[in-house]
């Protein structure tokens, strides 16, 4: 994934941290169908190069789409392309794997920072992602919980 530049007569990589961020669910539904986010979310997508996700994304964008389609915001061929989008992006992401550290980071998170469970998990992936060393490090959401307990662990939200 790493770009490659000609420096002092040898390749050296020039992928930096800011290229790759972790991307919430929130963040994620707007790159696959029309959202009031989806102008912004497409301009840090070609910013951040690299997405890593959480394992339960896929399940959580498609329940996402549903419930548009449900409310009326989604019509069957913009469902399917949602979906058709989804897969484009998975085949180009890396998954945080549910590994026993996310599951117990996950379960302190609600009672520290009033999440609920789906966004406890993602919170615990992202942090698992970094080894527990946030600092600085992006992450991409628009759910304003997830995005309050990562700024109070030391994550860079983003937008």
């Amino acid at each position: 994934m790493s770009r490659w530049r000609w420096q002092s007569q040898r390749f050296a990589p020039t992928e930096t941290k800011t290229e790759v961020a972790f991307w919430d669910v929130s963040a994620v539904v707007p790159l696959c169908c029309p959202q009031p986010e989806t102008t912004r979310t497409l301009r840090l997508r070609r910013e951040l190069k690299r997405m890593i996700v959480w394992w339960g994304t896929p399940l959580e964008a498609r329940s996402a789409f549903a419930r548009l389609a449900r409310a009326g915001h989604l019509d069957a061929a913009g469902r399917v392309d949602a979906i058709r989008r989804l897969g484009e992006l998975r085949r180009a992401w890396d998954e945080v794997s549910p590994i026993e550290r996310v599951r117990s980071l996950a379960e302190e998170l609600p009672d520290t920072y009033g999440m609920r469970a789906a966004d406890a998990a993602q919170l615990a992936a992202a942090l698992v992602w970094c080894r527990e060393r946030p600092k600085q490090r992006p992450l991409v959401a628009f759910d304003e919980r997830l995005r309050a307990a990562a700024t109070a662990l030391g994550f860079s939200v983003r937008p």
